[in-house]
C-alpha cells in the first residue's frame, strides 16, 4: 500500500456536500469532502507503516492528516516531528482534534502543550490548550503535576473573556477537562467554572455549540463518571 492509492481512495469517497460542511466549519483546501466514517475504513491499510503515514500527513489533506492521527504511533514521533505537523495546522480542527490528540500520546506531550497554549499564534495556542486536555484523560492523577493545573485554572478564571475567540474555546474545554478527569481538583474546577460563567465564541456557521462548564461537569459528577480516565483519546 503507498500514498497514492491511499489518496486516490479518499478522493473516491469524498463528497461535495460533505466538503461544503468541513469549509462552514472553517476547513481550508485541499480536502476531498470525506465522511470521518468512511475515513475511518481506511486505516488498516496504514496502521503500524509510521513512514507510510509521515509522507501522507505531509499532503496537507484534511482527511489524509486525519487518518494518519488514527494510525500512527504517537510514541514513534520525535518532538521536532510533531513541531512541523503544528507548523502546517492551517484550521481549528487540525490543531485541536489531529495534533492534539496525538500529541498528548507522544512522549512530549506536557513539554509540548506547556509550550504551545504561551503562543501569540491561536492555531498553536489552541493546540497547546487541547493537548494538555487530552493529556489529563489518560494519565493516572498521581503522574500529573496538580500545583501546574491549579496555576493555569486560576490563568483561565482571569483571563479567558480577554482570550482570542477559539483560544476561550479551549479554554473552558480545559476545565471541563480538568474537573472530569482529575478528581483532586474537581472542587477547583467547577469553581472556576462558575466564576467564568457562559463562555461566548463565535463557531461561525455551524450548529456547535460552547457548554456550560457548570453543567456539563454537573452531569458527568450525576453518572458517577468524574476522575474515570480514558484508555486513548485518539478516536
Amino acid at each position: 500500500m503507498n500514498k497514492d492509492y491511499i489518496i486516490e481512495e479518499l478522493g473516491r469517497l469524498g463528497t461535495e456536500q460533505t466538503k461544503k460542511t468541513y469549509i462552514r466549519h472553517g476547513a481550508k483546501e485541499p480536502l476531498f469532502g470525506v465522511k470521518i466514517g468512511d475515513i475511518k475504513t481506511l486505516v488498516k491499510y496504514v496502521k503500524k507503516n509510521q513512514e507510510l503515514a509521515l509522507e501522507l500527513y505531509d499532503t496537507g489533506i484534511f482527511e489524509a492528516m486525519y487518518l494518519v492521527s488514527l494510525s500512527i504511533d504517537p510514541k514513534l514521533l520525535t518532538k521536532e516531528e510533531l513541531e512541523r505537523w503544528m507548523s502546517k495546522s492551517n484550521w481549528p480542527s487540525v490543531s485541536e482534534d489531529i495534533i492534539a490528540k496525538v500529541a498528548a500520546e507522544s512522549n512530549f506531550a506536557l513539554e509540548l502543550a506547556s509550550d504551545w497554549i504561551k503562543s501569540e499564534d491561536e492555531l498553536i495556542a489552541i493546540c497547546g490548550w487541547n493537548t494538555y486536555s487530552n493529556y489529563l484523560s489518560i494519565t493516572k492523577d498521581e503522574l500529573l503535576n496538580l500545583s501546574h493545573i491549579k496555576r493555569l485554572l486560576n490563568l483561565i478564571e482571569e483571563t479567558i473573556h480577554e482570550e482570542r475567540n477559539r483560544v476561550r474555546y479551549t479554554m473552558n474545554n480545559f476545565v471541563i477537562s480538568v474537573g472530569a478527569f482529575v478528581k483532586p481538583l474537581y472542587n477547583e474546577a467547577l469553581s472556576v467554572a462558575h466564576n467564568i460563567g457562559k463562555v461566548n465564541v463565535n463557531l461561525g456557521e455551524t450548529a456547535c455549540k460552547v457548554p456550560v462548564a457548570t453543567e456539563y461537569l454537573k452531569k458527568i459528577e450525576e453518572r458517577g463518571s468524574i476522575g474515570k480516565k480514558k484508555k486513548t483519546c485518539i478516536c
